[in-house]
């Protein structure tokens, strides 16, 4: 009986010090937390005075804005259809170059292994510099304009989109791809035929996100002079222009909400 008693005190002893650790453990994490938040506050520069002394400035703007400028809004319509326009172009070369970088990032149906961790860096260097940067670098090479937001865009989007398309294809159900090699078929008679159609719609899919994406985006691409109405918005910024700043923002909202329902529209029907 003592021997019983020694045991499970010795359990209730290794208990209370498991719930100690735990314990300590959790503070740690918090305060840890605590002191990256703490940090990140002051490297943010975040002043709510400012804020405060602020908002009545901007309130005053805004009320400055109205009514709105509407005798420049066939010019705001053709910028806009200008930045719809590099979304597009950007967006369909992206995904034509993702396609077969999409084959080489994924482990499952690479013809090559050894490419397949350069093929990933590669992606993740174009993923990591945003369209803006492209275009500031474009924009010095080939001049001022939307050619310079459409490739800014169409290599941001390169290495999203393929990323997306690899990280898929590694996911899909390869019994159909197999079942095609089985047959004597080729690599690429087996990707067209087991394994395109299974993915395609999702393809489409994610295509469509990343075109309605990149309208919103290239929308400030002509602060760095790439074109389009990011153009015309940086113009009323910089005279304090506010009415015709508001009208800009208005056809930007308004085109951007007719986008996104129409590119909603056709996600639903090709999932």
């Amino acid at each position: 009986m003592a021997s019983r008693a020694e045991h499970a005190l010795d359990d209730l002893d290794a208990a209370r010090r498991g719930f100690t650790a735990r314990r300590a453990r959790f503070w740690i994490i918090c305060a840890v937390v605590l002191a990256f938040y703490a940090v990140s506050w002051d490297l943010a520069g975040i002043d709510l005075h400012k804020l405060a002394v602020g908002l009545p400035k901007l309130g005053h703007w805004i009320a400055t804005a109205w009514p709105p400028k509407l005798d420049e809004v066939p010019l705001f319509a053709l910028r806009t259809a200008e930045t719809v326009a590099m979304a597009a172009i950007g967006t369909t070369v992206a995904t034509l170059l993702a396609l077969p970088m999409a084959v080489l990032a994924s482990r499952n149906i690479t013809p090559w292994p050894a490419l397949y961790y350069p093929a990933r860096w590669f992606l993740n260097a174009l993923r990591g510099i945003d369209s803006f940067v492209f275009a500031l670098l474009f924009v010095a090479a080939v001049g001022l304009g939307p050619f310079a937001g459409v490739l800014g865009i169409a290599l941001h989007t390169w290495g999203s989109a393929a990323k997306f398309f690899a990280d898929h294809v590694e996911n899909a159900n390869l019994g159909p791809v197999d079942a095609v090699r089985t047959t004597g078929a080729g690599r690429f008679t087996t990707l067209a035929y087991a394994l395109v159609p299974d993915i395609l719609p999702v393809l489409l899919s994610t295509t469509l996100f990343w075109w309605e994406f990149n309208v919103r985006a290239s929308t400030v691409l002509g602060v760095v002079g790439a074109g389009g109405i990011g153009q015309e918005l940086k113009n009323s910024m910089d005279l304090l222009d506010f009415s015709r700043l508001f009208a800009i923002i208005a056809v930007i909202l308004v085109v951007v909400t007719l986008l996104d329902q129409l590119s909603g529209w056709l996600r639903k029907r090709l999932v």
